[in-house]
């Protein structure tokens, strides 16, 4: 019998895992004919270059299938045979683990002296392939591998700067952002690093604003605005995609799993109408999914992020000023975004947005299809009048959509989008008034009070609307008290222990806590859930509470004797609306240099363009190299283009070095 150590040390450059650092951990086992030990490392969290330094002990002894043979004879057979393997493999949490790569290594490599080596990640090898081939059909894919060596972030400054000024600069097309997605053949691969690496230093805002005023330029009818795919509009589907995750998961995944897990046959197109299905009881069916779906969204404006809020004004107010004679153009600029490339998306696509684990069948797919369509159609500024109506490809949807009343809808999307489209700091006067959200009687603690005693609790009448919480001595009156929304820090529930009182909740806001004790259980968790709602665009909510109240000199719960110590307990509200992203802003900064890198004689050519338009400003006759290339300033977008050339050149330096580097210091495992 005799024993080894295997230690893991560390892993590098693994996979991302849906654009996010992976939480690896690896599996370690001794593998041979009659045996099979596993043991399991630590998981690292959030990361693609996981230190383990975890030491594991294996023994070898005489397996019982070799009776017969001597135990000199038994161990030197079973070293042979004999391999460790390792497993990486990402934690889910809560779904499925991710595997990763394995590699395997005889033991008979490492039984003689102390082993150390870099090995690569293999691809599991399967042992059930199915002998019926033909059987299994075809599958066709285009794949695209890419693999960026991320340096250490200083080296990334010069290029980071000069992407995150692309806002600043006159004309917007003369910037860096804008010349990266002019010079890359599919947009689509700029603008997801560029998009990312705008959130993440929060210069994205100013930057669509920018494009979308170029894009306006050209747009010449208003019922066209924000209808191709430009940059803006590309810029805002990235940022609605990375942002609107949560939002959509509130509003829509209820509904969503009613309507896969309890389908109701909704087909109206005569063609498709399987035998016995009645086209009436279909059409009630749509009508009450598309209601429900349209409630959800029209309702949903408390949960819509800060950040979008923040694009679709700048976006509303653009399209007004391009086109100041038609007063419904600023509805449609963000109803163009939000229903037709959001929502209405979501809805046909569940399983792309994880409101569903799987694609649905072909059944309830139709049914999402119409409902989609649906809500495209509602949410189309002006979409239900007759005219419009009309003009439906499908008589069907035509027939279908007579059945809604317009004034009703249209005022809801209305509303609606005014909410969507307004901030705390840049909300447009009179263009959407206060919603109001709950309301009812409930006791609060007065200020100043002994901890005991029945004048210390009073019963008041509060108002919760989308601007301020107040609470009033009677119903109808004017409030004694108000909270501005904006000011609310955090709301959480109190202890009993407190002042013996149940279903009590705190309103932490600038001033001393609000104490709130409600009638019953179910009333308190809803003013709970109302409150945090609507303060869950707010950028200065807390991340830590106290749970019992400050009495007699100090805290109840951590017996701090500070009124002003930091909460001892983590706020459990939900995830804001302002999200705070996980971004790596050096790996898009790398991935953004990789596609400069790719696309350098375009850069060159496009710099030689600027200086030959500098130099003769007459007629082009024949089409150039760069005629598709949008060049309004030559000499700005030539100081441009040298800058970017100068980094790209001084970071091949870097990278040239470091591989070097890497190259003599690496020691590969195989033979």
């Amino acid at each position: 019998c005799f024993s080894f150590p295997c230690r893991i040390k560390e892993c590098h450059g693994l996979p991302l895992i849906n654009g996010q650092n992976c939480d690896p951990y690896a599996t370690v086992s001794l593998v041979g004919p009659s045996r099979n030990d596993q043991k399991k490392t630590k998981v690292k969290k959030k990361t693609s270059n996981p230190q383990f330094n975890e030491t594991f002990y294996f023994e070898v002894t005489r397996s019982s299938s070799y009776t017969k043979k001597s135990q000199f004879q038994v161990e030197e057979e079973d070293i042979e045979k004999l391999e460790v393997r390792v497993d990486l493999w990402n934690n889910g949490n809560l779904v499925q683990d991710i595997f990763l790569g394995e590699i395997k290594v005889p033991v008979k490599v490492l039984r003689n002296d102390s082993f150390q080596a870099w090995y690569l990640l293999q691809p599991r090898e399967n042992g059930n392939k199915s002998s019926k081939t033909d059987d299994l059909g075809s599958l066709r894919l285009n794949i695209c591998y890419t693999e960026d060596c991320v340096l250490p972030s200083e080296y990334y400054a010069s290029l980071r700067n000069l992407l995150l000024k692309s806002s600043d600069v006159q004309p917007i097309s003369a910037s860096a952002a804008y010349i990266l997605c002019e010079v890359c053949r599919d947009k689509c691969d700029a603008v997801l690093p560029l998009v990312r690496l705008l959130l993440h230093h929060h210069k994205l805002v100013p930057f669509v604003a920018a494009v979308a005023e170029l894009d306006l330029k050209d747009t010449q009818e208003a019922n066209t605005v924000f209808r191709g795919n430009s940059l803006a509009t590309r810029c805002v589907d990235e940022m609605m995609k990375i942002v609107g995750k949560h939002y959509l998961k509130v509003t829509l995944k209820p509904v969503i799993d009613e309507i896969c897990e309890s389908p109701k046959p909704c087909e109206i197109d005569p063609i498709k109408l399987r035998e016995g299905d009645n086209v009436e009881i279909n059409m009630e069916n749509l009508r009450y999914y598309v209601d429900k779906v349209f409630r959800e969204i029209v309702r949903s404006s408390i949960s819509c992020p800060t950040l979008m809020c923040d694009v679709f004004y700048s976006l509303r107010h653009l399209a007004a000023k391009r086109f100041p004679n038609d007063p419904h153009v600023q509805y449609s600029a963000v109803s163009s975004f939000v229903f037709l490339r959001f929502f209405a998306v979501a809805v046909v696509s569940p399983h792309t947005f994880h409101l569903r684990p799987h694609h649905p069948d072909a059944q309830t797919s139709r049914t999402l299809t119409l409902i989609s369509k649906a809500i495209q159609t509602l949410g189309s500024w002006g979409s239900l009048t007759k005219s419009k109506l009309s003009s439906f490809k499908e008589t069907f949807m035509c027939e279908f959509f007579k059945t809604f009343q317009e004034e009703n809808f249209t005022e809801s999307v209305k509303k609606f989008l005014d909410d969507v489209s307004s901030t705390e700091s840049k909300e447009p006067s009179g263009l959407s008034e206060p919603v109001h959200l709950k309301e009812g009687e409930m006791y609060k603690r007065a200020q100043g009070r002994t901890r005991i005693g029945k004048k210390n609790f009073k019963k008041r009448w509060f108002c919760l609307t989308s601007r301020e919480f107040t609470y009033h001595k009677q119903q109808d009156k004017e409030p004694i008290f108000t909270i501005p929304i904006k000011n609310i820090l955090a709301v959480e529930k109190l202890d009993e222990s407190s002042f013996n009182k149940k279903n009590m909740f705190q309103v932490l806001h600038g001033e001393k806590p609000l104490y709130i004790q409600a009638n019953n259980c179910v009333e308190a968790s809803e003013w709970i859930e109302a409150l945090c709602r609507v303060t869950r665009c707010n950028q200065r909510r807390l991340s830590f509470y106290h749970p019992s109240a400050f009495l007699n000199g100090n805290w109840l719960c951590c017996k701090a004797t500070m009124e002003s110590t930091t909460g001892c307990a983590r706020c459990t509200a939900d995830v804001p609306a302002l999200l705070i992203l996980e971004i790596d802003g050096d790996r898009e900064t790398e991935r953004i240099y990789t596609l400069f890198t790719i696309n350098r004689s375009k850069l060159q050519k496009l710099e030689e363009a600027c200086g030959s338009i500098a130099v003769y400003q007459g007629p082009r006759k024949e089409p150039d190299d760069y005629s598709n290339f949008t060049i309004e300033d030559s000499v700005a977008t030539f100081h441009t283009l040298k800058q970017i050339i100068d980094i790209v050149e001084k970071l091949n330096e870097s990278h040239e070095k470091y591989q070097k580097k890497r190259s003599s210091s690496a020691k590969y495992g195989s033979e």
